[in-house]
């Protein structure tokens, strides 16, 4: 097929990868403009724009797909279809409708379950036993399209990194199916009734609140693992939680009750597993206790 592919992040990737080694014709990649990225603020181009570069494709990089002008330009490409995966802008309906089998998404949920920007992460925060990826013919609601293909992924302990990994390598290798015979997938419309909504990630939500049940803590831990963290304050300075374990204990939330850093919830306890402090590398808790003595009844904010 000739394919124009829509994407930017890491998660993006493996599906850009996979459609050029099954030998469809990749006309074009879209994807977000450079941003400036580290210590030195220096343009940094996308995960997806170092990959169309390596395989030879050209790029674009518009700021918007609302003007004539860019339209024309997409419409022009006469492509077969476009394969989206966490492109980062919104689709008006002439872009949608211009390739010939419209536009197709690779969405990292078990939809109508977590519509929107945080799919994973809230799937790992909700405590999903498992979740997935969705291929769906776009249309101008939020994951509101018909589906053609899902395959299931269990979630165990998996932080949301682990996640986005395993999904992007699972969503690759299901759009490729799809595209090899795209009649053997008939559209499935959603149940809109059993829909849920997965809102980006707000800032406020990372601090851990020491008297929530520890369950639910430990889920908060591995759904804004690595990104953006779940995080406490340790005698003013802020500490993020990447990883824990839930276990038996009880005392006053947020306390420290052994020289194994174990800290009260609101209901059991957990115990660090992987921590950082800020500017520092990830530490196990035994690497992390060496550095910094946390005593017994410390309490945490």
């Amino acid at each position: 097929m000739r394919i124009i592919f829509m994407g930017t992040p890491e998660f993006a990737v493996p599906a850009l990868r996979a459609l050029h080694d099954a030998g469809h014709d990749v006309v074009c990649v879209y994807t977000q403009p450079p941003r400036p990225a580290g210590r030195g603020k220096k343009l940094m181009p996308s995960p997806v724009q170092v990959e169309a570069e390596r395989l030879g494709v050209p790029v674009r990089s518009p700021v918007s797909l609302r003007n004539a002008e860019a339209q024309a330009e997409f419409a022009a490409l006469g492509a077969d279809v476009a394969v989206v995966a966490a492109y980062g802008l919104i689709l008006p309906q002439a872009v949608l409708d211009a390739p010939k089998h419209g536009c197709l998404n690779i969405h990292a949920s078990l939809l109508p379950r977590w519509r929107g920007a945080a799919p994973i992460h809230r799937a790992v925060m909700a405590g999903d036993a498992e979740t997935g990826v969705t291929i769906m013919q776009m249309e101008a609601g939020l994951d509101t399209g018909p589906m053609l293909h899902k395959v299931t992924v269990p979630v165990g302990r998996k932080t949301t990194g682990e996640l986005f990994g395993e999904l992007g390598a699972v969503g690759a290798a299901a759009m490729v199916e799809v595209l090899a015979d795209l009649s053997a997938f008939p559209p499935e419309v959603q149940d809109d009734s059993a829909a849920i909504y997965a809102p980006k990630i707000d800032k406020a939500e990372a601090k851990i609140d020491w008297a929530q049940p520890a369950e639910v803590i430990e889920r908060l831990v591995r759904g804004l693992a690595p990104f953006p963290g779940a995080w406490f304050e340790l005698e003013g300075e802020r500490v993020k939680l990447l990883l824990a374990e839930v276990v038996a204990a009880s005392g006053a939330p947020g306390t420290v009750l052994d020289d194994d850093f174990t800290i009260a919830c609101g209901t059991g306890g957990i115990r660090p597993l992987k921590l950082q402090r800020a500017g520092k590398p990830v530490l196990e808790r035994s690497e992390f206790l060496r550095g910094r003595v946390v005593a017994p009844k410390t309490l945490l904010s």
